[in-house]
């Protein structure tokens, strides 16, 4: 069922009543920001804003969401933004409820999308058990930067474990993008930014995640080499949950099946980003070579019914399912 126009203009009031910036300002204080632009480093002068140590460009926090997109990006990204929140709502995506966001992703209490939240219960718990557990024995918390965080859900998972997580999206709506943060009892610092133009300073961060998110970039090579520039020598950044093919041509057919639905269904086949939209293992074993990456790969268990698609698929004479992995890369 899609979101009513009230419930939504309902969602934005009570998250601009419920503004905690002073708690997100000092959990800020964790990050060196830096401009979108030129990289020069931000200072930050008050609660809620951001200045640029050359010019004085100040840069503000609303609603307790940095805005560090670049002004000019902003008309670039409106299209984009406009047609993916219209089918998220449509979709039933998120909630009026502050339960639905708590109990991410391990139970999906609008009963609506249980088969996509269990995919990535288990690429949650496969995430923590190969990759955040063996940083936590540094005895200190992680620097995690959290891409395409969506409504949060893994940003509040790791900042339960007490670590210092930066929340990137486009989206500041309040059912599906980072207005969602105001749920959650565990802060985490919510950032309006792209992938290509990380508003950081270098070598920073303990851990990135591409959460479900990679596969919307424009070019891998472009958003891997700048994910690698805000990171920390020897430290790891995640492809959580994008999807991955054998062939290219499977991924070339899901993209042209997702189009023919949403021009079937919204009048638009929501494809304002030339985003690569999947991988293929040969795409990965060349971006490591490009960027200087080894891949570590690990296969969540779904259970047996998802084991069992490529087989149906085949059966039926159907393209090859996707493949959901966290995969793991690490500097050479």
């Amino acid at each position: 069922m899609a979101l009513s126009s009230y419930v939504i203009a309902r969602a934005r009031e009570l998250q601009e009543s419920s503004d905690d910036t002073e708690t997100i300002s000092r959990l800020s204080r964790a990050f060196t920001f830096a401009c979108p632009r030129d990289r020069t480093i931000l200072e930050q002068v008050t609660s809620s804003k951001l200045r640029h140590l050359a010019n004085g460009t100040m840069y503000s926090c609303e609603q307790g969401i940095w805005r560090l997109l670049a002004p000019e990006r902003t008309q670039y990204y409106e299209r984009f933004l406009t047609e993916y929140e219209t089918i998220r709502h449509a979709e039933g995506r998120g909630s009026t409820d502050t339960d639905y966001y708590r109990a991410l992703p391990f139970a999906d209490l609008t009963g609506q999308h249980r088969e996509n939240w269990h995919i990535r219960a288990c690429g949650f718990e496969t995430l923590i058990e190969q990759v955040v557990e063996p940083l936590e024995t540094r005895g200190k918390p992680l620097k995690i930067l959290d891409i395409g965080a969506g409504n949060g859900w893994l940003s509040y998972r790791l900042a339960q474990r007490e670590h210092h997580v930066a929340s990137i999206d486009l989206s500041t709506d309040p059912f599906d993008g980072l207005g969602t943060h105001t749920h959650y009892n565990a802060t985490f610092v919510p950032v309006q930014a792209e992938f290509d133009r990380l508003p950081f300073a270098a070598n920073q961060f303990d851990l990135v995640i591409f959460n479900a998110s990679l596969h919307y970039s424009t070019d891998y090579m472009v958003t891997l080499n700048e994910t690698l520039r805000v990171l920390q020598p020897d430290s790891p950044l995640v492809i959580l949950d994008s999807p991955v093919y054998r062939r290219a041509r499977s991924g070339q057919m899901m993209v042209h099946e997702r189009e023919h639905y949403f021009e079937e269904e919204y009048g638009f086949p929501s494809n304002a980003l030339p985003s690569e939209n999947y991988l293929t293992y040969q795409r990965l074993r060349k971006l490591a070579n490009d960027v200087g990456l080894d891949w570590q790969m690990f296969k969540p268990e779904y259970g047996l019914a998802w084991s069992l698609r490529p087989w149906k698929a085949r059966l039926r004479g159907r393209r090859e399912p996707a493949k959901f992995m966290v995969i793991v890369g690490w500097s050479k």
